[in-house]
């Protein structure tokens, strides 16, 4: 290889380069020809052309790869993207329905409460109609106990003025007998 380039270093000096017919070793213009075929001539013989084409083939193929990765990964991408919108979505539903339900768990409530507290007050006012009623027939009762005890008392005062002892012990032995009788 070491002779082969020091070949052409010393073909391709100026100093063999001269004017002249253009098929003579004279002429530069032939003589770069020349160098210049060689140079494909061994190019060929080494098989650059094909290694450059696999090294290039090679590299078509990895950028494919490459490519064909990225799209998978850009499909990827967008089925994760899709599914996490409709769970979003999803989630999003369910929170409104979680709010909806509570709202309407809320209005029950306020509902009840408000049925809680009409049934309270209904009870308070039975309760204190019937403390009033209860307060009423202990008046009454009472009113009715004093007059009879008045009305015993000047019936006892009438009585004692106008009745003497002897009519006295009579009545009394009477009333004795009357309760003897009830009681037997």
């Amino acid at each position: 290889m070491k002779k082969l380039s020091v070949l052409f270093a010393v073909a391709g000096t100026p100093a063999l380069a001269a004017s002249g017919p253009f098929f003579s070793l004279g002429n530069t213009d032939f003589v770069v020809l020349l160098a210049f075929l060689l140079f494909i001539g061994v190019l060929v013989y080494f098989k650059v052309p094909g290694m450059l084409g696999g090294m290039l083939d090679k590299r078509a193929d990895d950028i494919r790869s490459e490519l064909e990765q990225a799209k998978a990964l850009r499909e990827e991408a967008q089925t994760i993207l899709a599914s996490y919108e409709r769970k979003q979505q999803e989630v999003k539903e369910q929170s409104e329905r979680i709010v909806a339900h509570a709202r309407e768990e809320a209005e029950a409530a306020a509902v009840q409460a408000k049925d809680d507290l009409a049934a309270s007050i209904e009870r308070r006012l039975q309760a204190a109609e019937d403390q009033i009623a209860s307060a009423e027939a202990t008046a009454v009762r009472e009113v009715r106990d004093r007059a009879v005890a008045v009305a015993v008392q000047a019936a006892s005062e009438v009585i004692t003025k106008r009745i003497s002892d002897e009519k006295s012990d009579a009545l009394i032995d009477d009333a004795i007998a009357q309760v003897g009788a009830k009681l037997h």
